[in-house]
């Protein structure tokens, strides 16, 4: 196997890049589960969460056009992103110091989650970008590629944590991003493609729309009523 050729490094250059545009969801969703733990545990909690979500988007691409064709599988993470931007967002940070010993582990539980889920249409860019390598090569190329996206999403977190910490309506958006996301997987999963291509394919950004607003007024209200019971 020759990997020492033009194919291969272009193919490499297309994954980089393809990783550097959509490793941005992947940083909010970081953060935003990251950002009531302690600051070391923010550290550990990156990297361990960054580390561990490029290992599994490497095990996904190997099987995503199969895994795109399940039907409700997109039906099933968009319930799942709606589920994890409401609790970030209900979370507080009165409480950011209770059960600090587990709660790195809670946060970077929600990390993988949420990548699993976002990465199911990403990952089929990466198969894409890989397709211009020799065949033998293309594994290797995805492990190499995907891991070297490691440091931009761990940038990305971290740069994600200090903004929310001066602007905090950061994490409204960020949950507000994963409504959207969650629309927007919605309407393409294979059993509403065709119908919502037929009867309502004008109105796709109207659906990721609602998403974000459900999930911000959601999470706000429980947020709110958080602090009322808390009182």
């Amino acid at each position: 196997m020759d990997l020492l050729n033009a194919a291969f490094f272009i193919a490499l250059l297309k994954i980089i890049w393809v990783n550097i545009l959509l490793s941005g969801d992947n940083a909010v969703v970081i953060a935003l589960a990251a950002r009531n733990l302690g600051a070391d545990q923010q550290k550990r909690a990156i990297i361990f969460g960054s580390g561990a979500a490029i290992v599994l988007r490497v095990v996904l691409t190997l099987f995503a056009v199969q895994l795109l064709q399940l039907p409700y599988l997109k039906l099933i993470g968009a319930a799942l992103l709606v589920w994890i931007g409401i609790q970030l967002l209900a979370e507080g940070d009165d409480d950011a110091d209770v059960h600090a010993s587990s709660s790195i582990w809670v946060a970077i539980r929600t990390i993988l989650v949420a990548d699993l889920v976002m990465s199911l249409d990403n990952v089929i860019a990466v198969a894409a970008a890989a397709n211009s390598a020799p065949e033998g090569a293309r594994t290797v190329l995805l492990i190499i590629g995907l891991g070297l996206s490691i440091p931009l999403i761990i940038f990305g977190s971290t740069m994600l944590l200090k903004l929310m910490e001066r602007f905090p309506v950061i994490i409204t958006l960020g949950a507000a991003l994963l409504g959207f996301v969650a629309g927007e997987m919605a309407t393409t999963d294979v059993v509403l493609h065709d119908w919502f291509l037929a009867h309502l394919h004008d109105l796709d950004y109207t659906v990721s729309i609602v998403g974000a607003v459900l999930v911000v007024a959601v999470g706000l209200a429980l947020g709110r009523r958080g602090k009322r019971d808390a009182a």
